[in-house]
């Protein structure tokens, strides 16, 4: 004998569409079963794009060649506009002081490979000695070399600057270090020639 209070769901869901209005349509909330019917693919996670989003992803092969190329073109950029401590008209001064100058901290490092070979106690007395001259030698160019340079920017940038909030101590040691740097190596590239005035 079927129950007075419970009633099949089938009357159920007959008695709901019916009241449902003519106009609207039911909502299928049902998921197709076949894969790949009527969705995208989904992406591979940590898969790289092609530029502009064209395209397939990038092989491996392409994205390594895309991140080296990218590297590049930083590296490029860096030694042609330098980073955020090359910025600022006191800077490029500095920089220009030391570019236009032969300086004895280019010779500093090549000096001190020599040294230190020199210096073996495999050597003979007198190579030995000869070292230690070079390097005593070496080390006071590059205190006398400093010297000057620190000068010569001073007088400049209180000729040039007068009202600068850069702090000189911070300009010396950036000169001091651009100055026993080779000059094929400084970053950002010289601007100006050897006996270029400044």
């Amino acid at each position: 004998m079927p129950s007075l209070f419970r009633r099949k769901s089938t009357d159920v869901v007959d008695e709901s569409a019916a009241s449902a209005p003519a106009d609207e349509t039911p909502v299928t909330h049902a998921r197709s079963h076949t894969p790949g019917k009527g969705r995208e693919t989904p992406k591979r996670p940590g898969a790289a794009r092609r530029p502009g989003g064209a395209g397939p992803p990038l092989t491996k092969e392409e994205a390594k060649q895309r991140r080296r190329q990218v590297r590049a073109e930083a590296a490029a950029e860096f030694r042609r506009e330098g980073g955020p401590r090359d910025r600022g008209p006191e800077r490029l001064l500095a920089r220009n002081v030391v570019d236009s100058r032969r300086t004895v901290g280019t010779w500093f490092f090549g000096g001190a490979l020599i040294v230190l070979i020199g210096s073996n106690a495999a050597m003979p007395a007198v190579v030995r000695l000869v070292s230690n001259l070079l390097w005593g030698a070496l080390a006071l160019g590059v205190v006398i070399d400093s010297i000057l340079i620190s000068r010569k920017i001073k007088k400049l940038v209180r000729e040039r600057f007068p009202r600068t909030q850069q702090r000189l101590g911070s300009l010396y040691l950036y000169a001091i270090m651009r100055s026993i740097t080779f000059r094929r190596m400084r970053a950002p590239e010289p601007r100006v020639n050897l006996g270029d005035p400044v």
